[in-house]
């Protein structure tokens, strides 16, 4: 029977409006079972396996169900990423997302998965701030101290990093570039620390909470913080785009979920997240961490992936940045 088209438009419309329903109620009592946060780092220690914790913690106690931390170290976290990006989309599989996803974007060409396209933004949750030091051997006290002794001995100086392709080394590479000078990128598997205090290497971008006591000692010479506004815990230390312009670097961390997740299980769980980066103390739990809460819609989380993944795949491809 052929069905008029008034009174197939209204059943159709009908039908979506109870498909509307059905998904606000799901969201509404989801979760009913414990749900994974996948960590692509080693459990302890790291700010990003400490972090998820605290926001599994949070999330368990708000909405009534187990949120288990499950590490998968391996590949650069590309072996976290790809276990969520492979999981059903229903909410009980997420990925803590770093900025190293973003690198990782530019720098692996031969992934399954395409990180942009198929892990859907959930919330953020920290921003952690860089130094960047020298050994006191550097006969620079200053950044344009150092700048000017850099051109004046190129290629003298050597910049350690953790590994190619990590934050510390392209945001050296960053700085490199903006500000003229030429150092020699010297990368380590293991901690760079030994070498940069006895003057092996030179120079070193690191987050400021890994540095923090080797600067109050005197070990080590904080010469700028890379992000675009000086740090309370450094209030004399000045950033280095007060000197290169334009110049800003940072870590972050959050929430992110399989594609096709629904729309309405990831508004949930922005909208519990975002209250606990507001409360006291997660706060004061998350800055002891070494960061600074990053609190933001799901769409601006996004934003942010897509605008950091595009400015470091230019400064990968400029340095022609290889993994090893």
């Amino acid at each position: 029977m052929k069905l008029p088209r008034r009174q197939f438009l209204h059943l159709a419309a009908g039908a979506a409006a109870l498909s509307a329903v059905s998904r606000i109620a799901w969201a509404q009592t989801y979760p009913t079972r414990p749900v994974r946060i996948i960590v692509g780092f080693p459990a302890g220690g790291s700010a990003s396996d400490i972090v998820a914790r605290l926001m599994g913690q949070w999330l368990s106690e708000r909405l009534g169900q187990q949120f288990v931390v499950e590490n998968r170290p391996g590949a650069a976290t590309n072996l976290a990423t790809e276990a969520v990006v492979r999981a059903p989309p229903d909410g009980y599989t997420l990925l803590f997302v770093t900025a190293t996803n973003a690198l990782n974007h530019t720098l692996y060409n031969n992934l399954s998965f395409n990180f942009i396209r198929d892990i859907a933004p959930v919330a953020g949750t920290i921003r952690v701030p860089f130094v960047m030091l020298v050994n006191p051997s550097v006969p620079a006290k200053t950044l344009p101290e150092f700048i000017a002794y850099a051109k004046a001995n190129p290629g003298k100086l050597n910049m350690a990093s953790s590994g190619s392709g990590g934050g510390p080394h392209v945001y050296g590479e960053l700085f490199k570039a903006m500000a003229g000078v030429d150092m020699v990128h010297v990368p380590y598997r293991g901690n760079p620390f030994p070498d940069l205090l006895s003057g092996r290497v030179q120079v070193f971008f690191i987050s400021i909470p890994a540095a923090i006591e080797l600067i109050r000692t005197d070990k080590l010479r904080a010469l700028a913080v890379t992000t675009a506004t000086r740090q309370e815990v450094l209030p004399d230390i000045p950033t280095v785009g007060e000197f290169v312009p334009g110049y800003e670097a940072s870590a972050w961390q959050g929430i992110g979920a399989p594609k096709n997740t629904p729309a309405e299980i990831i508004d949930r769980l922005n909208k519990e997240i975002n209250p606990g980066l507001a409360d006291p103390k997660m706060k004061a739990q998350l800055v002891n961490s070494g960061g600074s809460v990053l609190a933001l819609s799901s769409s601006d989380f996004g934003k942010l992936i897509a605008e950091e993944a595009e400015k470091w795949g230019k400064v990968i491809r400029a340095a022609n940045i290889k993994v090893e």
